[in-house]
């Protein structure tokens, strides 16, 4: 199934955080790069947490759920992470910050926004747009969600082409706490950081950055594959002679076809570029691409 001209549900593993007091809006506009006092009621944004030295603690979305609530969801397994993050600073400030047992699920193609959406069972379902390039989608957030009758579930191959093929990272993958967010892409930064609300932890490098072009060491690039493996995950991506880069990300498309993946590219390689991929005694051709994918 190919997510780009069929609509498909996946289980997307993502965790969800509650912040909510009558400080906890204030509290969250100086912890994150989004504007979020900006929000209005029922929308949501992408945003950073980032360390004080400007380094990714977490990308997540941030959706307004009350006057004085928030829910915060992140790529799965990194929730426990968050709320610690977020209380470190927390000190006297008067909100609370608790783990949500909802789940999300994810529709991906052609009329995913316009889709009938169920009931859940144990309240109501947030419908929030995906935010991935190039791709229709929305995601249903929500205690017991339940994905809409009729809508095949997409296979987990399918859905992680798209993503890589989209030029999304993932926390584990292209988002470490070595990552700077304009190394991610420009699309990702436009879509998660104010560049005029107030001060917000982390913010000095972000700024910079931006204020010289960011210009950056490596950039997040699409690999595609020049035969049918996969490569592996951590294998080095070599052009020239040199090492430029680290594969975070692969899978093989629906249907067949060329593999494809993702891997952070020294800022002297532009594509389109031949390389290569190696591992160990292996090694694999490559173009590496801007992304998002054709």
């Amino acid at each position: 199934m190919d997510l780009r001209t069929r609509l498909g549900w996946f289980p997307e593993d993502r965790d969800v955080v509650r912040v909510a007091g009558p400080e906890a809006v204030a509290y969250l506009q100086g912890q994150v790069s989004q504007d979020v006092e900006g929000l209005a009621m029922g929308s949501s944004a992408r945003s950073f947490v980032l360390q004080p030295t400007g380094k990714v603690d977490a990308w997540v979305r941030v959706t307004r759920t009350g006057e004085d609530e928030l829910v915060l969801d992140v790529d799965g397994g990194h929730g426990e992470q968050l709320v610690a993050r977020l209380r470190r600073f927390l000190l006297r400030t008067k909100a609370d910050i608790d783990p949500l047992d909802w789940r999300v699920v994810a529709l991906r193609g052609p009329g995913a926004e316009e889709i009938e959406v169920p009931t859940a069972t144990g309240g109501e379902v947030l419908v929030l747009p995906a935010g991935w390039p190039r791709v229709e989608g929305v995601d249903l957030l929500g205690p017991g969600v339940e994905p809409p009758a009729g809508v095949p579930q997409a296979d987990p191959d399918a859905y992680a082409s798209l993503r890589i093929r989209s030029g999304v990272p993932r926390m584990g993958a292209e988002l470490t706490e070595r990552t700077i967010p304009t190394e991610t892409g420009q699309w990702v930064v436009d879509g998660s950081v104010s560049f005029t609300k107030g001060c917000f932890t982390g913010q000095e490098l972000v700024a910079r950055i931006d204020s010289r072009g960011g210009h950056v060491p490596r950039h997040l690039r699409g690999l595609v594959v020049g035969g049918d493996e996969v490569p592996p995950v951590g294998a080095s991506v070599v052009a020239d002679g040199a090492e430029v880069g680290t594969v975070t990300s692969a899978a093989s498309p629906p249907g067949g076809g060329q593999p494809v993946g993702l891997a952070y590219i020294g800022r002297g390689v532009t594509p389109p570029a031949a390389a290569e991929v190696r591992h160990g005694e292996r090694a694999m051709p490559v173009t590496v691409v801007d992304l998002p994918m054709g």
